[in-house]
């Protein structure tokens, strides 16, 4: 029997805490993991639905984009993964009679968790201008309600299309589609508040936006450096695969804040040995102050040119551009000011330059700790200069590694969602479909808060997501949304966004991974790409949770018939009945989709190309990889003040809150806490166990408040903290961005600890 929602929110003003564990999965894992599957699914549907993750003829996970092993295991899927399916499959549902018992300012007042917990959406619900709660209404006037504010618009830059990682890549196909065909390149995404930094950076030096290395090549490398990242949590399959590349003789580097259980040891679950002992995984742990890693990589790029024989003259000569102006500025570096930058001792800095100079194989892995700072695009340039002084790309056991984290948020930009399409994108577009895209770049994330503030944005429709609670400056972004005289949320649970609205706003139910689709040619599947550029099927297998469900291509398609009505040549139609159609176009349009159908029919699907891992091709401006010279750049820390960053509790997934836990961490019951140093602590006279308001600073003077956060002394790097978001977006300024990518700086947010 599954176990029903819970009635109250949870009292979480006294959290547990327990010292930090050093081993992550094992026993504890399968317990949890069982757990909470069979609170949500029951026992049967737990063992008939976790059997087809991640299997070639099953659905893919709908958590993180981390790839599939060519040979897989019959559970293969790891802790947070089950957790993710369990929402989404759970026997709970979330039907008319639950709005009428819940208005909007009630649904406003209930944490995330508690909205999560109740369970599917059913059916389309509408708040009409002035109501106090939702109500039920058709598809049909879902959409006339849409195509209304749509068509009262003076501009269609006035809309915003938002995308969120989950969608799969015929819908993200048709949504930009439509969005393109009705007039404008509003196509914000999760990207924009994550890994847009990476792609900002490797466009400009390798020429594509995306990692360079396969699994495989993780499995032949000599080093892995990890940095900015906690897989234990965020992306618990990829330690199966350090575990094999450790089995292969592989050294690892840990780069990070603050030490993590993933990293220390994993007990791997699928085997004897890893359940009872595990594999210690970290070599060498870097524990660098926040927003120190541009300084690291450039003084071990200076170590690297200083080393007779230690640079790769000839892959330099042949392949790459701007050599001489890095080396110029790369020799300028200085231990001071680096060790000031990192937090990090002379001697630890040597021994990783021992490992890396023994190595002739290197990768570098990243996360939100390199991406989410204001200099975030020049450190991972410098993460690329240090790749290429030594010919590490473009080789088996090399490469740069970026984890993306929605399974579908590499697969949607290469769809189109991206609010700067490439002209070349465009004129296929237009050569396919027989119109003029728009080609005035859009508005990303930030700029589309911006815009919703300041009443130049009027209606905002969400692909998937909880827009509300992953994006910055809460008040403020809140506010906006607000302003908004139409909100859309294309949903599977309640999340907080759906509180938060326009003047109108409508929930539309959609299918998840987990389901059937069933369609007017018959039963369909739907495609994405990992984060290692595979693309492959996913097959839902379930009933869905209520027949007033359609589809996110249904959806799209529907939408755009109505609102653009006799203006488009496109076979919307054609689209919904039968998704092999909408694949034959894609094959048309994007480069590396040739022959689609045929080829993602094939178990475990196909990889696209990648000139830089394939052919050492590098298609930058220049033709070759570029050598960038940035400044260095760190953050400065007030006296009194603390470093920061937003994180995630291993009971989380993005904004999704499975539960009130952080068992790696020590942490139960509770999300409102902070993980100060120790020495920190002591330094402002705060107790371990003592309540404070977090309280960020920034150039604006404007005063952004947590309030009731447990101190909890941490190993975290000193004059470094961290707590959990969204709940600490709200200290965020919307305008403390990244320099280029304009990604929030998450990772180094100046804050005092104000004692309660």
């Amino acid at each position: 029997m599954a176990g029903k929602p819970p009635a109250g929110d949870p009292v979480q003003d006294a959290p547990e805490v327990a010292p930090p564990q050093h081993a992550a999965a094992g026993l504890p894992a399968i317990g949890h993991t069982l757990r909470m599957a069979q609170q949500q699914m029951g026992v049967k549907r737990t063992a008939l639905t976790l059997l087809r993750v991640n299997q070639k003829d099953g659905f893919d996970c709908p958590g993180c984009a981390w790839p599939e092993p060519e040979h897989r295991h019959k559970a293969e899927f790891c802790e947070n993964g089950a957790k993710a399916v369990a929402e989404e499959a759970t026997l709970r549902r979330v039907t008319p009679d639950f709005f009428a018992a819940h208005p909007v300012s009630d649904l406003a007042r209930r944490s995330g968790y508690w909205l999560g917990q109740q369970g599917r959406l059913t059916q389309p619900m509408y708040l009409a201008e002035g109501a106090d709660r939702y109500e039920a209404v058709t598809w049909e006037r879902a959409f006339d309600i849409v195509a209304e504010e749509l068509d009262a618009l003076t501009s269609p830059n006035e809309a915003v299309f938002y995308t969120s990682g989950r969608t799969s890549n015929e819908a993200a196909f048709l949504y930009q589609l439509f969005a393109r065909e009705f007039g404008t390149n509003n196509l914000p995404d999760c990207s924009n508040m994550c890994h847009e930094s990476s792609g900002s950076a490797l466009v400009e030096t390798i020429g594509i936006g995306k990692g360079s290395v396969l699994l495989e090549d993780l499995y032949k490398a000599d080093l892995i450096i990890v940095a900015g990242q906690n897989p234990g949590t965020n992306h618990p399959r990829m330690l199966s695969a350090l575990e094999k590349a450790k089995a292969g003789g592989a050294k690892i580097i840990t780069v990070n804040p603050l030490p993590e259980a993933g990293m220390e040891r994993f007990k791997n679950p699928q085997t004897p040995q890893g359940m009872l002992k595990g594999t210690a995984l970290t070599d060498l742990f870097l524990q660098i102050r926040l927003g120190g890693d541009q300084a690291l990589f450039r003084l071990l790029n200076k170590l690297i040119l200083e080393t007779e024989g230690a640079v790769d003259e000839e892959f330099i000569r042949e392949h790459t551009h701007g050599y001489e102006e890095f080396a110029t500025a790369a020799r300028q570096a200085d231990w001071d000011e680096t060790l000031t930058a990192t937090g990090l001792t002379r001697e630890k800095i040597d021994e990783a330059l021992r490992m890396i100079l023994a190595s002739k194989r290197t990768i570098v892995c990243w996360a939100m700790g390199l991406t989410q700072h204001k200099h975030a695009v020049p450190t991972i340039r410098e993460v690329v200069n240090f790749l290429l002084l030594r010919g590490n790309i473009g080789r088996p056991g090399v490469g740069v590694c970026p984890v993306r984290g929605h399974s579908n948020v590499q697969g949607d930009r290469t769809m189109g969602i991206f609010e700067r399409p490439a002209p070349a994108f465009l004129d296929a577009l237009e050569k396919e479909f027989g119109f003029a895209p728009p080609r005035h770049h859009g508005l990303d994330v930030v700029r589309a808060i911006r815009a919703l503030r300041d009443g130049e944005a009027k209606v905002f429709f969400a692909m998937g997501g909880n827009f509300v609670a992953a994006s910055p400056d809460t008040e403020v972004t809140e506010a906006a949304m607000r302003r908004a005289r139409l909100t859309v949320h294309v949903s599977t649970k309640l999340n907080r966004s759906h509180a938060v609205t326009g003047a109108r706003a409508l929930i539309l139910p959609t299918l998840g991974r987990t389901e059937k689709d069933l369609q007017g040619s018959g039963e369909q599947f739907v495609t994405v790409e990992d984060s290692m550029g595979m693309v492959h099927a996913s097959r839902g297998r379930l009933q869905p949770a209520s027949p007033h469900l359609l589809s996110e291509p249904a959806i799209v398609a529907r939408l755009a018939q109505r609102v653009l009505g006799s203006a488009t040549r496109t076979p919307w139609t054609e689209f919904e009945k039968d998704y092999t159609t909408i694949r034959d176009r894609i094959a048309a349009v994007i480069p590396g989709f040739e022959d689609f159908n045929a080829r993602v029919a094939q178990p475990g699907g196909f990889t696209l190309p990648h000139a830089p891992r394939d052919e050492r091709r590098f298609p930058t401006a220049t033709g070759k990889a570029n050598f960038t010279a940035a400044p260095v750049e760190h953050p400065e820390l007030p006296a009194g003040r603390l470093l920061l960053q937003t994180l995630r509790s291993h009971d989380q997934y993005n904004t999704t809150i499975y539960g009130l836990d952080d068992r790696y961490r020590g942490i139960k019951n509770g999300r409102r806490v902070v993980l100060v140093n120790p020495d920190d602590a002591a330094s402002l006279g705060l107790t371990d166990g003592s309540y404070v308001d977090l309280v960020s600073e920034w150039k604006d003077g404007v005063e952004r408040r947590a309030p009731g956060f447990r101190v909890v002394h941490y190993p975290t790097a000193k004059g470094c903290a961290a707590a959990y978001y969204p709940e600490t977006n709200v200290l965020i300024p919307l305008d403390a961005t990244a320099d280029t990518s304009n990604t929030p700086v998450s990772k180094a947010v100046v804050v005092r600890l104000e004692p309660k």
